[in-house]
């Protein structure tokens, strides 16, 4: 079984994905990351994020088992990916990876921009989790402040709002709702209660699929 998350960032989707493969023993994968290491790994060989053809040599290049380097999570590389994730190249380099993390007999989820749409088209079970601009700028606010970062709301909010435009509007596999995603806004809503009404809507989908299952046998 296949869960694909997709929604914006800072919108709780990672957080309901780590939740989901626990729960059902699922492995889980944060696509995210895999953009932020070529992002990172352009940084760190003093290359242009601008440049289309370094930054797709650098993503066929990726080492995968550098995923967890706590570099990844910083703001600034964050922001960089957003740029790299736009080059077609990089994000072709990157799909076969997910998709052959998709295809474990085991169960994946996997979250990101175009889970749903692109790498898991098929996938039964799709979620595309989102949240106001100003629930997620504030969110992102208080992780900064409690990591002792000098971060301003307002300045949050507008890099929450460009990063959006520039992931709904790229031309390749933009930010978008799948047609069959079930769409969940976490504003207001604890991680406890987006967990809850995510594990709702799984167990509703998972149960119509082995029903669909068992009439064709």
């Amino acid at each position: 079984m296949v869960i694909a998350i997709d929604g914006p960032a800072a919108s709780g989707k990672g957080t309901l994905a780590r939740r989901l493969a626990a729960h059902f023993g699922h492995a889980h994968l944060d696509t995210g990351l895999l953009y932020r290491a070529v992002a990172r790994d352009l940084i760190d060989r003093g290359e242009s994020l601008s440049d289309a053809a370094a930054a797709a040599a650098a993503a066929a290049a990726l080492d995968v088992g550098r995923l967890s380097d706590a570099r990844l999570r910083e703001h600034r590389i964050g922001e960089a990916a957003s740029v790299v994730s736009a080059f077609a190249p990089v994000r072709d380099a990157l799909l076969a990876f997910q998709r052959r993390f998709a295809a474990q007999p085991s169960g994946a989820v996997l979250d990101g921009r175009d889970i749903g749409t692109v790498v898991c088209p098929d996938a039964v079970i799709k979620l595309y989790v989102t949240a106001s601009p100003e629930e997620r700028a504030a969110r992102r606010h208080r992780e900064a402040s409690l990591a002792g970062e000098d971060a301003d709301y307002r300045t949050v909010l507008d890099d929450i709002r460009r990063r959006d435009e520039r992931d709904e509007s790229r031309a390749s596999a933009p930010l978008r709702i799948a047609p069959d995603a079930v769409v969940l806004d976490t504003t207001g809503l604890s991680p406890d209660q987006v967990f809850a009404r995510a594990l709702e809507l799984v167990c509703a989908a998972r149960g119509a699929g082995q029903g669909a299952t068992e009439r064709l046998l």
